[in-house]
């Protein structure tokens, strides 16, 4: 898997199929940097095989922990930290480093990490994690060349993030759970992945309460063992198939994500005109009688998913009439517009908000809304994905346009999604890998 690889995709008709998830890539990675925490070995079940699995279980190996990996299942040996320190090889590739400070400074007393990386969506600082680990106790520096702390024993703290971000509540999960004394941590995030988190922690020792008022109040324990899980199906993949059948005039049937955590999805979907069957085993979405505009804004869990947004505007281009979407979680999620717009798709964006109230971006440069016009005839294009999310969305425009396409950065999608290729294959889409000559 290497940035030059590209997809070529021609337009086949409708998506029709049966698609299986597995487990949340949002989950497993954390999951592999709780199961260093454990004193004998911990085994993830239903795991994707996805490019940020395999970084993250290399990060590991280099801290000193054993890997496992067979077909859906990877198993964590912890194993004494030679040295705690991911190396620079890692800088920029995945946020996952971050997460690592809490259960490195509890294993050694120090650390030390290269700087993170994800997708470039917005401002994403590491400000609230710092924040939190100092909290604790931790001495910890920032700088041009990444993060480094140290701590002779983490506390219990009281903690109030200033907004629900999910990688400042999994940093304060993963540190309070060995901290000493209590503590409680006000305005988490409660997204699906943030819950199977703490239970897997739960599960390994862990002494966790969970109240409806975005509060984790953590008693430190002084041990925990390993454990064994089974993940939660990935509800961003779910929804990015059931949309590849209803954006094509197809039907996709999905299996291995629950109904719960679809629930703000299905509902804005139907209202566009979607039609369900749900069972305890799968979903179902088409869209016979043809999509209408909608107006949606992002939020925080239990709102709609900001991962969402991408394969909706998508939808959007051939829903009847004029949908909006207002972004408010990232400020710069909507990079992967001009790309859609050089196949064809009719889209504004604006530095206001649209399409619901006023938020944290309100008054400032951000580019956060977008009007979209349907029912838009797409084009064949030559695009470059900038992220994983956009990436799939470029697919679902490459599947409905008149003519072929050459889509590049596919290593984003490669990243995110198990066996994307396969997948969007067995749906009908004619679909080939291919690697530039030279």
């Amino acid at each position: 898997m290497t940035s030059e690889a590209m997809w070529q995709i021609e337009p086949s008709g409708p998506l029709r199929g049966d698609i299986s998830v597995r487990g949340a890539k949002n989950g497993v990675t954390k999951h592999l940097v709780a199961a260093m925490l454990g004193d004998s070995p911990s085994t993830l079940r239903n795991t994707p095989d996805v490019g940020d699995v395999a970084i993250t279980a290399a990060m590991l190996e280099s801290l000193g922990m054993g890997v496992e990996r067979s077909d859906g299942e990877i198993t964590v040996v912890p194993g004494p930290v030679a040295e705690p320190r991911v190396p620079e090889a890692f800088t920029g590739l995945n946020r996952i480093p971050i997460l690592m400070l809490g259960p490195l400074l509890h294993l050694t007393g120090e650390a030390e990490l290269p700087l993170v990386g994800g997708d470039p969506i917005g401002r994403r600082p590491v400000d609230f994690h710092v924040d939190a680990l100092r909290r604790f106790g931790a001495e910890v520096r920032v700088d041009e060349n990444g993060v480094t702390a140290k701590a002779s024993r983490l506390h219990g703290a009281r903690i109030d993030l200033p907004y629900p971000s999910v990688g400042a509540t999994e940093t304060v999960l993963l540190t309070a759970v060995l901290a000493q004394g209590k503590t409680v941590l006000r305005g988490a995030a409660l997204e699906p992945e943030i819950i199977d988190l703490a239970l897997f922690l739960q599960r390994m020792g862990a002494r966790i309460e969970m109240s409806p008022d975005r509060r984790f109040v953590i008693e430190g324990v002084d041990r925990l063992h390993g454990a064994t899980t089974t993940l939660g199906g990935d509800r961003l993949e779910a929804f990015s198939y059931l949309v590849a059948g209803l954006i094509t005039g197809g039907e996709v049937r999905v299996h291995g994500c629950p109904q719960d955590r679809l629930v703000t999805a299905l509902t804005t979907l139907a209202k566009m005109g979607a039609r369900f069957e749900i069972t305890d085993d799968w979903v179902m979405g088409s869209a016979p009688d043809g999509l209408r505009s909608a107006a949606v804004h992002t939020d925080t869990y239990p709102g709609f998913v900001t991962d969402w947004q991408t394969p909706l505007v998508v939808l959007f281009t051939q829903a009847e009439g004029m949908s909006v979407l207002h972004e408010t979680v990232f400020e710069n999620r909507l990079v992967y517009v001009p790309a859609l717009q050089s196949m064809g798709c009719e889209i504004e964006v604006f530095d206001t908000c649209l399409g619901g109230p006023a938020c944290r971006f309100h008054d400032t440069n951000a580019i956060h809304s977008a009007v979209v016009r349907g029912v838009s005839k797409l084009r064949g294009a030559d695009v470059t994905m900038p992220d994983v999310r956009a990436g799939f969305s470029a697919v679902l425009a490459a599947a409905v346009a008149g003519s072929p396409s050459t889509l590049r950065g596919v290593h984003h999608i490669e990243r995110g999604y198990h066996h994307p290729l396969e997948q969007f294959s067995e749906l009908g889409l004619h679909v080939r890998r291919v690697q530039p000559a030279g």
